[in-house]
């Protein structure tokens, strides 16, 4: 049993993931300082998980890995032997977050690595990490409170996501200010998740979209890091527009994510729903209303895109970034990116212009794009002494 944290103030209450112990059931941190994304679905596809975790194995930091007949292989030996399907299905995804695409805008190739090589985060990265979330917490609490009801199966867990939204569509029409809004959409053929931070509206009127993003360094960071959180963002509105729209479908999230609709939900869920007023027996009915709410309740697109840089020791805002929408080129990228995903082209890595992206990349030592000459060895001469 796992169990859920239910965000609740005045009718609206949102639910991540929790184990039974009250210890959170972590998701991929693909987005650097950023842990919505990986919050969304912490506990859906458990089940899925597991299943990748026993069929890959988990390398230390060599280039050489072992083999399945114990002996060390050579880590192009030991892809190759992976390399039998798309990535979608080698590494047992029925959905990819945001933040996976936002992670191959800065080094796909490390992405990549990431995904294969599980275990490998360095311990200054996680610190990072359990310091951002932290700020993202503490940023929930400020507008509701945590109440925490077990769950038991993924549609359980995708049930009390669609009460979130359910909850938060009134604050929405009320110009009211939410926070952790989950979108999802088919794009390229393939489902793609995600958590918006905050949609406030502005004092003209107008949706805006706040994205935190957390600092270890009192600093903003450089254009390459900011040109992948415009990414992020973009992308946000590009699947919030489609759901609000019309253009996300109750067939399209089934046919991707496996799901029973006719299951029954399980009592505390069931429960919830009723303290909420709504009247549903299974994950079905929900999403009937889901997408009836979405599309009958005249919410509009995201005017404002803007992204809030915060210190980490300090939660000091060390300034803000407001975003233009440039769909055409977010086609474009998410184009070349799933790409990759349906195993139609290898993975890259950075240009030579951004080859300062490896010296504090975890994998610049077994890299094998800048071993196959993307990069000068001399650029990495300070990763890989560290790495010594």
């Amino acid at each position: 049993m796992i169990c859920c944290n239910v965000r609740d103030w005045s009718g609206y209450a949102g639910l991540c993931a929790m184990a039974e112990t009250g210890e959170e059931v972590s998701g991929e941190a693909s987005g650097f300082s950023d842990l919505s994304d990986s919050e969304f679905l912490e506990y859906l596809d458990l089940e899925d998980t597991q299943e990748s975790s026993a069929s890959l194995s988990k390398p230390g930091p060599s280039s050489e890995l072992p083999g399945k007949d114990g002996k060390l292989i050579s880590l192009p030996k030991w892809k190759r032997q992976l390399d039998v399907s798309s990535p979608i299905e080698r590494f047992h995804l029925k959905y990819l977050y945001v933040t996976d695409l936002c992670t191959q805008d800065w080094c796909e190739q490390q992405m990549v690595y990431e995904k294969e090589l599980p275990g490998f985060l360095a311990p200054e990265k996680a610190a990072v990490l359990d310091s951002g979330a932290s700020i993202h917490l503490a940023r929930e609490l400020e507008v509701h409170d945590l109440v925490t009801i077990p769950i038991n199966t993924k549609e359980d867990a995708w049930a009390v996501k669609f009460l979130n939204i359910l909850s938060m569509i009134p604050i929405l029409q009320s110009e009211g200010r939410i926070r952790e809004f989950p979108v999802f959409g088919e794009v390229e053929g393939v489902l793609l998740v995600g958590v918006i931070d905050e949609l406030h509206y502005t004092a003209k009127g107008e949706l805006e979209l706040a994205e935190l993003k957390t600092r270890r360094r009192p600093m903003l960071p450089l254009e390459a890091q900011k040109k992948k959180d415009c990414f992020q963002v973009n992308l946000y509105k590009y699947i919030f527009d489609a759901m609000v729209q019309g253009k996300v479908t109750s067939a399209s999230l089934i046919h991707h994510t496996k799901l029973c609709p006719d299951k029954p939900l399980g009592p505390s869920v069931l429960r919830h729903a009723r303290q909420g007023g709504f009247s549903v027996k299974s994950l079905g009915d929900l999403m009937e209303l889901v997408f009836l709410s979405l599309t009958l309740s005249d919410l509009p697109v995201i005017d404002i895109l803007k992204i809030e840089y915060i210190h980490q020791e300090t939660a000091t805002v060390l300034g803000t970034e407001i975003v233009a929408f440039e769909e055409s080129e977010v086609k474009g990228k998410v184009q070349h990116y799933m790409a990759y995903w349906m195993g139609h082209r290898e993975p890259q890595g950075v240009d030579v212009e951004e080859a300062w992206k490896c010296r504090t990349c975890n994998y610049a030592d077994i890299c094998e794009w800048r071993k196959g000459g993307g990069m000068p060895s001399s650029i990495l001469e300070p990763q890989a002494k560290k790495m010594k």
